[in-house]
């Protein structure tokens, strides 16, 4: 199974990027810095969501998270899948935790993904991992 951000939203940045990138001609200097750091900005997150596609994967020797640099191999051995949830301004948000550590002592590897990392819910996403796993 794979998971990544949803081809609408990545569209959706590109053409607001456009859209900002081609009002640069009618701004003043200070308002072509904004906008340009704006429509910057808006390229960078969806050059990143194509690049690093598919963002998260499960198969039967563990999962696959995809980053800019490269990505990580974390086996289904050690594994600890969990949604956290907090609430912030009044606002409900989910993330996925896959996390590697197997003590105080163990650093280990923290992977946090968002629902627009995903493309999905988290607890969606952390349900179909948790039924991949072949201990259970």
């Amino acid at each position: 199974m794979q998971w990544s951000p949803r081809s609408g939203e990545t569209v959706a940045l590109l053409a607001l990027g456009l859209g900002l990138a081609s009002s640069l001609v009618f701004l003043d200097a200070a308002g072509r810095v904004l906008v340009g750091a704006g429509a910057l900005l808006l390229f960078l997150v969806a050059g990143r969501d194509l690049i690093a596609r598919p963002r998260l994967s499960a198969g039967p020797d563990g999962v696959d998270v995809r980053t800019l640099t490269g990505g990580r191999h974390l086996p289904w051995r050690g594994l600890q899948v969990e949604v956290r949830e907090v609430r912030r301004f009044g606002v409900r948000g989910r993330t996925l935790e896959l996390d590697t550590a197997h003590g105080p002592e163990d650093d280990g590897v923290l992977v946090v993904l968002g629902r627009r990392d995903l493309g999905a819910d988290p607890a969606d996403v952390a349900r179909a991992l948790r039924a991949m796993d072949p201990a259970g």
